[in-house]
């Protein structure tokens, strides 16, 4: 099997052109070829295919072999891996995923694709279609309780759930691996959840940390900016574009009057190869 290996700002998978190759067990795949000892080594597998309502499809799994929604830095690369592929030869593409239809404008640079705006579609706040377990209409900074400790959260879906917390310890001295897990499996969120811990660092500019659902901590996760930006609007923190920092590199992420979240940032070709 033909691979690609592609990441955004560190958050790192592995990309399969499922019009040339047939994956019969995705998830196990998924596990196998992730494993950073004995496979490839990355965040999971997103496999690229023709498709009926866009103009191609991805498919996201876990490092867990878990199947996930949405993959904001994912979905970049995917639209540099049908630029590079010669599958997409002008400027931008459509691309199907599991939540929806997102629209990419590529960064092309001599050619050469270099990273991507994309459509993030709307946010979702309505509890029960984050979902997370709340009684209000939207769960905006309320107080939870995770291993025995109180935090504010702020649950938004941006086509998978995140649960947000601002924060005055800075992030960079927080012991991730020790909530990520207790965050990720709470009880209220049915689904589980990625989470994201932030720092203000002014109206303009975030810091955050993202650990992620199947994945455990990332270096970047672009939906999880997006809805860090969403987040922090609704709590009046910040502007309505906004630069946000993560371990891998920065996002700019802007919530238009639209409704609709843009993502830009770049997409990197790491390495190519062949999984036996």
């Amino acid at each position: 099997m033909r691979f690609v290996k592609m990441q955004g700002l560190g958050n790192d998978y592995i990309y399969v052109d499922c019009m040339k190759e047939k994956i019969e067990n995705p998830a196990e795949l998924s596990i196998k070829i992730s494993d950073r000892h004995f496979g490839v080594g990355s965040d999971g597998l997103i496999l690229v295919g023709k498709s009926e309502i866009a103009d191609y499809t991805m498919n996201i799994y876990n490092a867990d072999g878990s199947q996930a929604e949405m993959c904001g830095n994912g979905i970049r690369c995917v639209g540099k891996f049908l630029h590079d592929e010669g599958y997409v030869t002008g400027d931008s593409v459509d691309i199907e995923t599991l939540a929806g239809i997102k629209h990419l404008d590529l960064i092309v640079k001599d050619g050469v694709c270099v990273g991507a705006s994309v459509d993030m579609g709307e946010p979702i706040l309505t509890p029960s279609k984050v979902p997370v377990v709340f009684d209000g209409d939207k769960m905006i900074n309320e107080e939870v309780t995770v291993n025995g400790k109180s935090y504010k959260v702020t649950a938004v879906s941006m086509g998978n759930p995140h649960a947000v917390i601002f924060q005055d310890e800075k992030v960079e001295d927080m012991d991730l691996e020790s909530i990520g897990p207790f965050f990720e499996s709470h009880e209220i969120f049915p689904a589980r959840t990625n989470t994201e811990f932030v720092n203000v660092i002014d109206r303009k500019t975030l810091r955050m940390r993202v650990w992620e659902r199947g994945s455990a901590e990332t270096m970047a996760c672009g939906t999880g900016a997006s809805a860090v930006a969403v987040a922090g609007i609704l709590n009046g923190l910040c502007d309505r574009e906004v630069t946000v920092k993560l371990n891998g590199g920065n996002l700019k992420i802007t919530w238009k009057d639209d409704n609709h979240v843009i993502m830009e940032g770049p997409a990197v070709r790491v390495c190519t190869g062949e999984y036996l």
